[in-house]
């Protein structure tokens, strides 16, 4: 089994791609007007109208409406990439911050509301856990 992706619902695929596109750095492939998605080695972000819900089951999903999951990128360094995305991001959750688990780590949301997280393993067991890992 392979894991392929990570999709969100919104009411505003152009919003949420474009916002996407600035924090990831990749441009979306746009395989319809009511879906995108953001294609990196280690994931893909998919973004979906939520025109397209009752494909899979009407009300199976609801846009913007997530408080439960959050998407986490593993980065070179967190404090570059803070600085990067001061004038990107609103919603600012936490600034950079090292975790007991040896991540330093800072955590936003997007235009949505879905929580990202950004982090870079600083402590030695961090940076072994990660270590071999794309």
């Amino acid at each position: 089994m392979h894991f392929a992706s990570v999709r969100m619902i919104t009411d505003d695929v152009e919003r949420l791609v474009e916002f996407y596109e600035k924090v990831m750095g990749v441009s979306a492939e746009r395989p319809a007007l009511v879906f995108a998605e953001l294609v990196m080695p280690s994931c893909t972000l998919a973004i979906g109208h939520s025109q397209t819900v009752p494909l899979f089951g009407v009300g199976s999903a609801v846009a913007a409406d997530n408080r439960s999951v959050i998407l986490e990128f593993r980065v070179h360094d967190v404090d570059a990439e803070y600085e990067r995305l001061k004038p990107v991001v609103d919603d600012w959750v936490k600034e950079p911050t090292t975790m007991p688990w040896g991540n330093r780590a800072m955590l936003f949301r997007d235009p949505d509301g879905n929580l990202i997280n950004l982090f870079q393993p600083v402590s030695e067991e961090a940076i072994k856990r990660f270590s071999g890992r794309v």
